[in-house]
């Protein structure tokens, strides 16, 4: 058995070369702009047809993202460093943590005060996919704030802030 191919395949397409950019392209900058092309015209076709004090709440929200939008567009990625974003981490896996009990919590109250002639196994094998999902992230969360327990500290980056 032979699976080579008989006839020879052409190349039909040609390799454009795009033109390199004059000024390198900040991620902020290009969220901003996104988000500008999207918000702005839903908010001017919303504008006329809400409410008058809807429709001012939504105009001090559309100037607060734009404020808050172009602060962040300043902001340079390449000067923040690996031990500037520690405390981020370690909120995130702290949310995971909470957010899955919390979420676990609500279950448990839910059956008991719903399905109160369940016991706990029927509970747990009825609605295992929320068990499950909640739990996982509950271990996510605990992954990520082991990993930052085990990331080595560098002296030198250490501040006076501590």
């Amino acid at each position: 058995m032979d699976f080579e191919r008989e006839v020879p395949v052409e190349k039909t397409t040609e390799e454009l070369e795009f033109a390199d950019p004059d000024y390198p392209r900040k991620p902020f900058k290009i969220l901003r702009n996104t988000e500008a092309f999207l918000r702005r015209p839903t908010v001017a076709a919303l504008v006329p047809i809400l409410p008058s004090k809807l429709s001012e709440n939504l105009q001090e929200a559309n100037d607060i993202a734009e404020d808050s939008l172009e602060v962040l567009a300043e902001i340079d990625l390449s000067k923040i460093n690996d031990w500037e974003l520690r405390p981020f981490r370690m909120r995130i896996a702290l949310s995971f943590v909470g957010f899955s009990s919390l979420t676990i919590l609500i279950l448990a109250l839910f059956l008991t005060t719903l399905h109160p002639e369940m016991s706990p196994t029927q509970q747990i094998g009825t609605y295992w996919g929320e068990y499950i999902w909640f739990v996982c992230l509950g271990v996510a969360g605990m992954f990520l704030l082991g990993r930052e327990a085990m990331r080595p500290i560098n002296k030198r980056n250490l501040d006076d802030d501590w």
